[in-house]
């Protein structure tokens, strides 16, 4: 569903420039739900922005479905916000007209696309859990409610892509995880590919496959050891201990470089430089050796 390629982003002004994705790869399967994780700065939103077509990317292959995104006309990318790629905010203000009751909410982007369907529209509030709430307005609906509404809305033109920026940053925890449970049946239901930027390693775990982005490239993949083990996997994410369900990979490029983790290089006191050894079986790094 999703292929980058050395995927580079660089945002320019008149003094400065500045580089936010580096060449980055990710590959995101058809049907599949996952989540990306990084620290502020690290580049998870630009990608997020350019996958939603809301940002334009400057070098590199970037791939959605038959959509090349960089090469796509500004009308193409008109037809695949509208059809292929639905786009859910933090911010529910981005999300919702305010004067618009939940149902007309969802109706107004099936009318600007042209596929109006009302019947549809109140099958989606239904399975986010507001079917008692078609005909309120948004200050009689909770934050959590509101989001809700924000998920239906992205979905009411059937897309492919469903891209979700922090979705649980601004509620509960346990509107949190009713989310995640939506996501997880709008996943199995539609085989909508669903895409989670998060900086909450406790909503990451609960997915199978998380990939971090550092410095503007992928840097490490957690993948679940047992997808079937949900139960077990979701309460040991709930104590924000991702690494009891995921094995943790570092991720090469075409060219074998690879990220190692901060924290392993401060252990060891490497910096700027290491010594590297392979001993037939595996490669070692360690702290360089003296040249006294």
């Amino acid at each position: 569903m999703i292929h980058c390629d050395g995927l580079v982003k660089i945002y320019k002004t008149d003094d400065i420039e500045v580089v936010a994705l580096t060449g980055l790869n990710i590959s995101v399967a058809q049907g599949e739900m996952m989540a990306i994780i990084g620290n502020s700065g690290s580049g998870k939103s630009t990608l997020l922005n350019i996958l939603g077509g809301l940002d334009r990317p400057s070098a590199g292959q970037v791939r959605v479905g038959e959509w090349n995104l960089l090469k796509i006309t500004d009308d193409e990318l008109v037809q695949y916000k509208r059809k292929t790629v639905g786009f859910i905010w933090q911010n529910n203000a981005r999300n919702l007209i305010p004067y618009l009751t939940a149902l007309e909410n969802v109706e107004m982007p099936m009318i600007l696309g042209g596929k109006y369907d009302r019947a549809y529209a109140k099958q989606l509030l239904e399975w986010v859990g507001l079917k008692e709430r078609f005909n309120n307005k948004l200050q009689q609906l909770s934050g959590g409610e509101q989001q809700r509404v924000a998920i239906a809305i992205a979905l009411a033109n059937r897309p492919s892509l469903l891209l979700a920026d922090e979705p649980t940053g601004s509620v509960d925890t346990r509107t949190s995880d009713m989310i995640m449970d939506i996501f997880r049946h709008l996943n199995s239901e539609l085989g909508v590919t669903i895409v989670i930027v998060t900086h909450d390693m406790a909503l990451a775990g609960k997915v199978d496959r998380v990939v971090a982005i550092r410095d503007g490239m992928t840097s490490t993949e957690f993948v679940k050891r047992n997808p079937d083990l949900d139960a077990e996997g979701e309460a040991a994410a709930s104590h924000g201990s991702i690494h009891d369900v995921h094995e943790e990979y570092v991720v090469l490029d075409r060219a074998g470089r690879l990220q190692i983790p901060r924290a392993y290089l401060q252990a060891l006191g490497i910096e700027g430089k290491a010594s590297m050894e392979f001993d037939g079986e595996k490669i070692i790094i360690r702290t360089p050796k003296s040249l006294d």
